[in-house]
């Protein structure tokens, strides 16, 4: 392994904002981890090959405006969790063919097939997929095959993952294989997360969402969390984007017990009240300058509750997340979706009025999410633009219904959080709500 290897280094705010931009133009090392310094910031491994085309100066201006970075090393790299993973899998395939051939159990493809290929680690615990182990000789070996299991890949509980119940929580369909205590730890950005596996819900791959949270300002502002759960936004707008206030909500129970015991741990218990039950039954009005409605496939229930948070004399920001369904047309051009009206304000009939506008090119191509070239297409851009639009034309109707006069609604963003399928795409529109 490299003793040395070549980075950028930059500050923690700017960190994910500098990977993301790095991953897309083929320049970072993905077989090693960034590297947090002691000095607040954050060291990203380069490909050595790419270092005469890095341009520290458009990383600075266009990239992340107002940000700053130099070229260093890092000494002695971690591997990257891919890496890891694949010695974890290996390892996990030798343990698990020798305690067969121990038993004197036939060896097949058939196994190989069902053993997992990839697991969440929540500090000593390993939390496998659904697709795994579903055999029935692997019952036959318990408790052997589990601790086996649990030795190759270095932890001491086990569990596994199946579909997320109807119960209107959605309560994770989780079984303890080893161990007793469900309750687990994660650390994503400096930030603690403790719940029982086995009732709550966490998805690493909202981290993208959750550290652009973390670059937010929101110094002297009240932010309403919609949807809380476990604390994945509210504690981001709490510990890094300096929110003053914050109101979460949640009702599933197992959830608040977790948000509340995070809180504590994080230290910032003081600025957030939780409220459990409904958010359609909130008893607060006027008080935000930003809601988060993290709510997915849809948060579109929640919509008239944000509209009636929002602070009637300034108005203020939703983060408004939803699942998009789309079949691209390779037919479709970029430009397709770039001239697509951004902005809305309804008269006293609901009627849309000439303030309608154009958002210009610059700016559709910065603020449209570019997660792959693939998922940039024209087709795509126009399908979530049209989604966005449709969506702020709605919200001003109902802060119209809502405050009793004409408010003007503008698309500021489309991030692109994941893709769960060829054709689904989390999104999250920013969009800026203000009294007219």
């Amino acid at each position: 392994m490299d003793d040395f290897i070549p980075a950028v280094t930059t500050s923690l705010r700017f960190a994910q904002i500098y990977r993301k931009h790095l991953e897309e133009v083929g320049v970072l090392d993905r077989r090693f981890r960034l590297q947090r310094q002691s000095d607040a910031t954050v060291a990203l491994p380069i490909l050595p090959g790419s270092l005469a085309q890095l341009d520290l100066a458009t990383l600075q201006d266009t990239v992340a405006p107002g940000s700053s970075c130099s070229l260093s090393h890092i000494q002695a790299p971690v591997p990257s969790k891919r890496c890891s993973v694949k010695s974890a899998n290996d390892k996990l395939v030798v343990s698990v063919r020798s305690l067969l051939e121990q038993r004197e159990e036939v060896w097949s493809e058939e196994l190989l097939g069902d053993l997992p290929h990839s697991w969440h680690w929540h500090g000593d615990l390993a939390l496998l997929g659904e697709g795994s182990f579903n055999q029935h000789i692997w019952k036959k070996m318990e408790p052997e095959i589990w601790e086996a299991v649990a030795l190759a890949l270095g932890v001491k509980r086990l569990a596994r993952v199946g579909r997320v119940s109807t119960d209107g929580y959605r309560t994770p369909v989780v079984t303890m294989l080893l161990g007793d205590d469900s309750w687990v730890s994660h650390v994503d950005n400096g930030i603690r997360y403790e719940f029982d596996v086995t009732k709550c819900m966490f998805s690493p791959g909202n981290i993208t969402e959750k550290l652009r949270i973390a670059s937010f300002d929101c110094r002297g502002e009240t932010v309403v969390d919609l949807y809380a759960g476990i604390g994945y936004f509210t504690l981001p707008y709490l510990v890094h984007a300096g929110a003053a206030d914050v109101h979460a909500c949640e009702w599933n129970p197992h959830a608040v017990r977790a948000l509340q015991r995070n809180l504590e741990l994080n230290g910032v218990s003081t600025r957030c009240q939780v409220h459990q039950g409904d958010n359609r039954e909130l008893p607060l009005c006027d008080i935000a300058d930003r809601v988060n409605l993290g709510l997915i496939p849809s948060s579109e229930e929640g919509w008239p509750v944000a509209c009636r948070l929002l602070k009637k004399d300034s108005g203020g920001i939703l983060h408004i997340h939803q699942n998009m369904t789309s079949r691209p047309q390779h037919s479709e051009t970029p430009e397709a979706c770039l001239n697509s009206p951004v902005g809305n304000i309804l008269d006293s009939s609901g009627n849309r009025t000439n303030a309608e506008f154009s958002r210009r090119k610059s700016t559709a191509a910065r603020n449209c999410g570019k997660p792959s070239q693939m998922q940039c297409s024209g087709a795509l851009r126009r399908n979530w633009q049209e989604w966005a639009e449709s969506t702020s034309c709605r919200i001003a109707s109902l802060l119209l219904e809502v405050h009793g006069h004409p408010w003007r609604t503008c698309v500021q963003h489309i991030e692109h959080i994941k893709s769960y399928a060829p054709h689904v795409d989390h999104v999250v529109l920013d969009l800026e709500c203000r009294p007219a």
